[in-house]
This record gives structure tokens, C-alpha cells and sequence, in this order.
């Protein structure tokens, strides 16, 4: 995957990863047999987070159709404009509006026709509401390193924009961290992620399970077991160096968690749903897979991470969102049709989320610049779908919703709401809410209202 974290970002997180540390669940271990011996999950909810690394541009994703805005958006698009008749139009009504896909997502469109999708509008990273004349005039208004990948990937997946000092944790990290005790309480991590270690999976005690790590060879077979038994005697011989005995659990949870895992999927029934051969196709089918053995795993919760990389678009964009958004189309209508057929389509909430948008105003080789403020989908049953949630941008270059004169597009909606609404939805408590979202109390509503 093609992502475009900086090596700062990919230090920070290798550290709280730490590899194999990745599955550090900070819970004790329950017994395997004790676990398996579950056959159902009751009350199951799970997010899905899709991350589009590189900072997806909205602008061509969700288009507005009625006239005047259509050709406001026209005008400065230039070149870049997809033409009226080729985008996939819905219908929108919060607002009695008409907008259109990008032509490569018919999947969603149908999605959205069934009610199943909703679109969240111009969300971003904010220290508070601002408008266009407090941010020019106000720098502390402003989130930290704006249009910078890195800080903004790291303020999306943690949901605050300004530096506090202390060594940051995820969102999701911490809503395991608040949920674990109500809805688990076992040892196999609530959260998963399958685009490596990230932070937005880090909390104060959580740590995801990264299938895809590189532990491999521990199975159910008699060879495995040999294998698995003679690695945890092997951990346990040196207990003199507080560090390397560290490592050592954490090696072991790993290797528990992944044996687990592996024994859970080995009783699972197929997926008969067909997934896309993409990499992140691949990514939800796996989510999906797991998703079935939840009442092996006796889970109640489960939070996942996937990822999809490639959309710094400085050049090239047609061609490169062309290839792009068809594979987020299609792996996502795949992963609800595996909702539907495992009988969890209301209790899945899968949402987007992406470094930022991009200018309006077209740059220099035929792509756009990094900007602020963006789009994103929505998607399951319990999703009030059909609609588009917040305000629209309006598309004039320096006008109300610019911070400057280039189509960057001041956030309307804070990642904390869209957070919030998500993690309540989730069963975070209302008292845990300021814990997780320590900023949810500077915008007028954490409840954004697209969820059931």
C-alpha cells in the first residue's frame, strides 16, 4: 500500500507498535477453550475505518449538479471538471439539492439509492469553529501544520489539532480503551488493523492485532503446536533484562492472539460474497472473515483499521482518481454485500476518513494542491443513508468558505463530530465522551444525526 506517512509518522508508529507489540492488547489473557466455547456475539457492533492516504480530492468525488453550482465548480476546475452528463447523480433531501459521484463509483450510487449510504460534508481538522476572518487574523485558531500530510494524518486518527505535548493516541485507541471493560473484557484486542500499525488503533492500554505482521507457521496442525509450544519455552528463559523480558510477553500475547485467531477463522463458515482483487478489496475481505468468527471470539466490539493509498494527486489526477476511486467503490459495495450475508449489515458502520482535500483551483501538471476541509462516505443499515450531512462549500475562490484564494475549504464539520457521532453510535458511554474527544465541547453538537 502506497501510503504516505513521513518517517516521523512511521517512527511514532513503529514505536507504539513495536512490531509484534502491535498486538499488545494491555488486558490480561483469557483461556482459548473458554473463548471458542462462545457461539454467539450478542449485541455486536463493529466500525470500519477506510483510510485514503495521500489526501483523496473531494471536489471531483462529490459534485454538485444544480445549475449555478455546477458551473461554479466548472469554471475553476477547468480541465479537471468531469463534464455534467458523465457523474452519477443523487439526490440529497437535507437540502432538496442534486449532486454527482465521480463517474468510476456506480456501486456507491446504488448504495446511496438503497439508503445505505450517506455523504458527510466539508469535515476537517478544527481547534474550534472559524470562520474565513478569524482564521486570517488568528493563527491560534488554526489547527497545528495545516496541508502538511503527516500532522494531518496524525490530527485526523487522533482528533486533535493542536500539540499537547504528550506522546498522542488514537480515537479508536481510545474508545477500545473505554469500551473493552462494558463489551470484552478478554484478552483478544478489540481493534484490528490490516494497513499496519497505526495510531489511530494506539490507546492508553489498547494496541491493534496487525494480522499481517509477519508471525506466520501457528495454526491448529500438530507441527504448529509443536512450534507454537517450543517459541513460548524459548521467551521465557531470560528474565534478567527487564527490556528483553518486555518483549518477550508481548512476542507471546502476540503469537496468543494470532493462534487465535487463526482457530477462530479455521470453524468459520465461507464468505460466499465475491471481493475485489485489490489491495484493498483484500484488506475488507479480511475484515469480513474475521467479523464471522466473532462468537468464537467472543466479541462484542470490534474497531477496524484498512487503508488505501495514492491520492497526493499534485499531478495527474484524472487518471490516478480514474484507478482509485473505482477500487474504494467496489471493495466497499463488496464488504456490505458480506455484511448482508453474515447478517450484520445494521450492527457494521463502515465510514472514510483521509488526510484532506484539495484545491478547487487546479495546479500545475494537471492536479491539485493540498488543501483543507472534505468529503466522506458513510456506509451500512444503521446509516441514515440517502443524504448528505453538514454544509456544502460554496465554490467561489476567496469567497466565505476559502482560507485563502485557492478553493481550500474551511471545515464546517470537526473530525470530532464525525468521531463522536460514530463512537456513540459504537456504545461509548456519554460520560467517556470528553475523555475520548477532549474538544467535542467547543462545537455546537456531537451528534451529527447519520446514524440510528
Amino acid at each position: 500500500m502506497a501510503h504516505t506517512h513521513s518517517r516521523r509518522g512511521f517512527l511514532r508508529c513503529s514505536a507504539y507498535g513495536l512490531g509484534a507489540a502491535a498486538m499488545l492488547t494491555g488486558f490480561e489473557r483469557f483461556n482459548l477453550v473458554n473463548a471458542l466455547a462462545q457461539s454467539s456475539a450478542p449485541n455486536y457492533k463493529a466500525l470500519v475505518s477506510i483510510f485514503l492516504f495521500g489526501g483523496n480530492d473531494g471536489n471531483n468525488m462529490i459534485v454538485p449538479l444544480d445549475a449555478g453550482a455546477y458551473q461554479s465548480y466548472a469554471a475553476v476546475r477547468g480541465a479537471l471538471a468531469h463534464p455534467q452528463s458523465s457523474l452519477l447523480s443523487v439526490s440529497t433531501p437535507s437540502n432538496a439539492a442534486t449532486y454527482g459521484l465521480h463517474p468510476g463509483m456506480p456501486e456507491l450510487q446504488t448504495l446511496w439509492a438503497s439508503g445505505k449510504l450517506a455523504a458527510l460534508a466539508n469535515v476537517g481538522t478544527l481547534v474550534e469553529p472559524v470562520t474565513r476572518q478569524q482564521y486570517l487574523a488568528a493563527p491560534a485558531k488554526r489547527p497545528d501544520d495545516l496541508f502538511s500530510h503527516s500532522d494531518q494524518q496524525e490530527q485526523w486518527q487522533t482528533s486533535v489539532a493542536k500539540k499537547t505535548g504528550m506522546a498522542p493516541t488514537g480515537w479508536g485507541g481510545r474508545t477500545a480503551d473505554r469500551t473493552h471493560a462494558l463489551y470484552g473484557g478478554g484478552s483478544f484486542p478489540m481493534i484490528i488493523s490490516t494497513a499496519g500499525a497505526t495510531l489511530f488503533t494506539v490507546g492508553d492500554d489498547s494496541r491493534a492485532l496487525v494480522p499481517s505482521s509477519g508471525l506466520r507457521g501457528f495454526d491448529s496442525s500438530a507441527s504448529s503446536t509443536t512450534r507454537y509450544n517450543a517459541m513460548r519455552q524459548l521467551l521465557t528463559t531470560d528474565t534478567d533484562a527487564l527490556l528483553v523480558q518486555s518483549a518477550s510477553d508481548t512476542t507471546v500475547r502476540a503469537i496468543d492472539n494470532t493462534q487465535m485467531l487463526n482457530t477462530a477463522l479455521a470453524s468459520a463458515p465461507a464468505l460466499t460474497t465475491v471481493f475485489p482483487n485489490t489491495g484493498l478489496g483484500n484488506q475488507l475481505k479480511q475484515v469480513a472473515q474475521i467479523i464471522s468468527a466473532r462468537g468464537s471470539l467472543n466479541l462484542r466490539r470490534q474497531i477496524f483499521f484498512c487503508s488505501l493509498g495514492g491520492f497526493d494527486t499534485h499531478n495527474n489526477q484524472l487518471p490516478t482518481q480514474a484507478s482509485l476511486l473505482p477500487q474504494l467503490s467496489k471493495a466497499m459495495k463488496a464488504f456490505y454485500d458480506a455484511t448482508v450475508e453474515l447478517g450484520v449489515a445494521s450492527q457494521v458502520t463502515t465510514f472514510t476518513l483521509s488526510d484532506f482535500g484539495r484545491t478547487l483551483k487546479p495546479a500545475a501538471g494537471a492536479g491539485t494542491d493540498h488543501a483543507w476541509g472534505n468529503h466522506h462516505f458513510a456506509m451500512g443499515d444503521a446509516v441514515r443513508g440517502g443524504n448528505l450531512y453538514g454544509k456544502f462549500p460554496t465554490f467561489a475562490l476567496g469567497g466565505a468558505d476559502d482560507s485563502g484564494n485557492e478553493g481550500r475549504w474551511i471545515p464546517t464539520t470537526a473530525v470530532d463530530q464525525y468521531a463522536a457521532t460514530l463512537a456513540a453510535w459504537y456504545g461509548l458511554p456519554a460520560s467517556d465522551l470528553t475523555t475520548v474527544f477532549p474538544n467535542i465541547g467547543r462545537f455546537a453538537s456531537s451528534d451529527l444525526g447519520f446514524l440510528m
